[in-house]
């Protein structure tokens, strides 16, 4: 028996979607329903939706949302634009806009409405089926490691790549739901990764799922991995040039760093959606900073329950948020795809279908 979504990550409602609100997890599981194309961009750029997958398929409905309004040419480039404009790094969000423009533009506008709903829909369901393939081809990499060792898989991970970054099993927890699923032991080293602590997320679906698991520092990571308390460490990706360089949350360089160091497998785990192919390598994968106050505060329930946001630094303090970074793909041992396994130099064999029309 394989994983399912608890719930969906994203659904159409008649002429909305909804959407797990991601700003409040993991404290409280509520929704949002997206009616606008202006809605769409702030849950995208607010991260009520996050993760490289989801945040494709929002984009793909939030331009489903636009044409409500308008479906000429005019409309159809102004609505791309601006969801283009939410995200920089994931390019899973470009590609989705890709995708849908191929399909649309041939159209007359009278027929672009129902056509754009039915495309958001397939890149939903396709996701589902990219993230149910990788859980099957990485779950078969950690039952190779399981038969070489006594006791459970030990993976590490960072940031939150499991079912809610995406429209179904996830992607870095994709192999380790699928694993746990077909009864073998794993054990997963959650970092929290500040300053979104998107590993809180990733802490509380394996704790729903029964997954065996330890919440760490992110500053952890480096003395385990040197302890030998660590058989490889999986990751998710918002981007991957074309030489196998990947932008991930910040934080991932320091761990293949140190997994490289100590000769532990790094994994990356993503959809073809998620390869882009005119990037050469990483130097032009573009880096997205972001507000620096997600640095100086930080928000969660307080001892009424209440979810508040406190200050961990002075308003005044100079601060920086770069939130990704590029792991070389020299410290990369394997990608997996829906399409299988390959070495990073491989990854021409993974080349998504272009968007159709």
């Amino acid at each position: 028996m394989s994983f399912e979504q608890p719930v969906p990550t994203i659904v159409r409602d008649g002429d909305a979607v909804v959407v797990i609100d991601q700003t409040r997890l993991p404290h409280e599981l509520t929704f949002v329903r997206i009616e606008t194309l202006a809605q769409a961009a702030h849950a995208i750029a607010h991260m009520q939706v996050r993760g490289a997958p989801l945040i494709g398929a929002t984009a793909a409905f939030g331009l489903a949302l636009a044409l409500r309004e308008a479906s000429d040419d005019v409309h159809l480039d102004a609505a791309c634009a601006r969801l283009a404009a939410t995200r920089p790094t994931a390019v899973n969000l470009h590609w989705a806009l890709a995708r849908m423009r191929a399909r649309l533009t041939p159209l007359t506008p009278a027929a672009r409405l129902e056509a754009a709903w039915a495309e958001a829909e397939a890149i939903r369901r396709e996701d589902r089926a990219m993230c149910a393939a990788i859980g099957r081809h990485g779950a078969a990499r950690l039952a190779d490691i399981a038969a070489r060792r006594d006791g459970p898989v030990r993976v590490m991970t960072h940031c939150n790549a499991g079912w809610v970054a995406t429209c179904g099993a996830g992607t870095a927890l994709a192999p380790v739901f699928e694993a746990h699923a077909q009864g073998l032991p794993v054990h997963v080293w959650v970092s929290e990764t500040r300053p979104r602590n998107q590993g809180l997320l990733t802490e509380w679906e394996l704790r729903e799922a029964g997954v065996p698991h330890t919440l760490v520092v992110d500053n952890a990571a480096g003395i385990l991995i040197a302890r030998g308390e660590v058989d490889v460490v999986i990751t998710g990706a918002d981007r991957i040039a074309a030489n196998g360089d990947t932008a991930n949350k910040v934080g991932t360089y320091l761990k293949a760093l140190a997994a490289h160091d100590n000769g532990v497998p790094f994994w990356v785990a993503a959809p073809s959606s998620t390869l882009d192919f005119a990037a050469a390598d990483g130097t032009t994968l573009p880096i997205e900073d972001r507000d620096p106050d997600e640095v100086r505060r930080i928000a969660g329930p307080g001892e009424d329950g209440r979810i508040a946001t406190i200050a961990l630094a002075p308003a005044a303090a100079p601060a920086a948020n770069p939130a990704f970074d590029v792991t070389p793909a020299r410290l990369i041992d394997a990608i997996i795809t829906e399409a299988g396994v390959c070495a990073p130099g491989e990854l021409a064999a993974q080349r998504p279908e272009p968007a159709h029309g």
